[in-house]
């Protein structure tokens, strides 16, 4: 069964496929941030092992709260980070009365404000919201067998009942990752993605 569940995942790259993933709103933090939320001292700690090697979705929650609203119990995702991010759909920023821009992750430099409140304290945040640009993860070996490169901008199409087509998908390379492409629900509920979804990266 083994031999054949690895054959199977073998033959997606070659076909010019990679599994997509749904990204639900979920923030990221400082260390200095995680004390200033959760208390002086306070450590992230793992609950499950995400797709990324070496990320996780911690047990602790955070609330994130906008001008029109509020949204409980957000996930936070671990490691800690050299800057605190929040990475929300478009819906999310207009139920919650936020401007935030189209970004990629890392660059947050006069993105959206937030409030977040923890269970030991509140921060204020001036900057740090953003829409995550959609992207794929690939190893180099997977890369190279797809004919891609790192930072190439490339079309995509989710195989669904309703296809739709990505374009500017940004392609991320890295030997610490692992082969999938990050969409947010926004952008799955538009495609009708349920379940185990393929993507057809056209060249």
């Amino acid at each position: 069964m083994n031999d054949i569940v690895d054959s199977v995942l073998e033959s997606i790259p070659k076909a010019g496929l990679v599994v997509a993933e749904v990204s639900a709103r979920h923030v990221h933090l400082t260390q200095a941030d995680v004390e200033s939320l959760f208390g002086p001292g306070a450590k992230l700690t793992p609950k499950r092992r995400l797709s990324q090697p070496g990320q996780f979705l911690s047990e602790e929650r955070v609330t994130i709260v906008g001008p029109r609203g509020r949204k409980e119990r957000v996930a936070i995702l671990g490691p800690v980070r050299a800057n605190t991010q929040i990475e929300l759909s478009k819906s999310d920023c207009v139920e919650l009365g936020i401007e935030a821009p189209v970004r990629e992750s890392g660059d947050v430099e006069g993105s959206g404000p937030i409030v977040l409140e923890g269970s030991k304290g509140k921060l204020d945040l001036r900057q740090g919201v953003i829409i995550a640009h959609n992207h794929i993860h690939l190893t180099p070996d997977t890369a190279k067998i797809m004919g891609l490169h790192d930072r190439q901008s490339v079309c995509v199409e989710l195989l669904t009942e309703r296809p739709v087509m990505f374009k500017d998908v940004t392609i991320r390379v890295s030997s610490s990752s692992c082969d999938r492409m990050h969409i947010d629900f926004d952008e799955a509920n538009a495609a009708l993605v349920n379940g185990f979804t393929l993507a057809h990266v056209v060249r």
